[in-house]
């Protein structure tokens, strides 16, 4: 009796692989929401879903060869990245146009090779298999992404009102959409993880529609969405672990929820 006693009070209270789930999404939920209030006000938030579906060729590598899902992810998001900046920078086509195009390019070519038993992983995300390195080099970059988007979000919302202006202010343009894109990718690619390629627009757009309604000047919008996506986080966990219900479709559930309570209790 003593000897079950002393089991039961040296098991942890909490799984901890759902602890490292927990710290791993809120840190990605929070840097996706605050990088979505800029998406938002340059209305890019839905660029998130296509940008989503390009990882898919990196993602069937990766199933197809047994290497990370996430190094896949990254690898086709900086290339795409790339060749949209690169076709948006000799066409001067809208991004959303050259985004569509390279995306749906590459989901066509992703389905020929993905293996039927890996679709539910490659669209709606698996956190189940994560492990300690997984989760802390996901929450490094994720504290990297935010610190990048910080230090141009100033510019970005310049640019957003008038690439004129922002250009006679000696702001270089290119290269800070470039960056901007860039940690576009870096971000979409944490988020794969967590939600699949099927659902990452959510995880930047809703959090950053959820702040704006409830934010009344900039710097509240734009921590607001971080926030909100860290919270969406923390509930999607929670709700995965009661109602095994899969962590990505928790954790948009979870954000919708949020959103829902923003429109209700919305500034005026």
């Amino acid at each position: 009796m003593a000897l079950e006693l002393n089991i039961i009070a040296t098991e942890p209270m909490i799984d901890e692989k759902i602890i490292l789930a927990i710290l791993m999404t809120v840190s990605i939920g929070a840097v996706a929401g605050y990088l979505g209030t800029l998406m938002l006000s340059k209305r890019m938030s839905l660029v998130g879903g296509p940008l989503g579906h390009l990882t898919l060729p990196g993602i069937t590598l990766a199933l197809l060869y047994g290497f990370d899902v996430s190094i896949g992810a990254f690898i086709m998001l900086i290339l795409g990245i790339l060749v949209i900046w690169f076709f948006e920078k000799r066409t001067r086509l809208p991004i959303e146009a050259l985004t569509a195009i390279v995306f749906t390019s590459s989901v066509a070519i992703a389905f020929l090779f993905l293996p039927s038993e890996e679709v539910e992983l490659a669209l709606i995300g698996n956190i189940s298999q994560i492990t300690a390195s997984t989760a802390f080099i996901s929450m490094a970059f994720s504290v990297l992404a935010f610190l990048i988007v910080r230090q141009i979000y100033k510019k970005m919302v310049f640019i957003a009102v008038s690439e004129d202006l922002a250009k006679s202010e000696k702001i270089n343009v290119d290269r800070i959409n470039l960056i901007y894109l860039l940690t576009v990718a870096v971000v979409i690619g944490l988020g794969i993880r967590i939600v699949g390629s099927l659902l990452t627009a959510a995880i930047v757009a809703i959090p950053a529609a959820t702040s704006r309604n409830l934010s009344v000047n900039m710097k509240q919008y734009a921590y607001g969405g971080a926030i909100a996506g860290g919270l969406a986080g923390i509930l999607g966990i929670i709700a995965y672990q009661l109602f095994s219900i899969p962590a990505g479709l928790a954790v948009i559930i979870s954000s919708s929820a949020l959103f829902l309570f923003s429109v209700v209790f919305k500034k005026t």
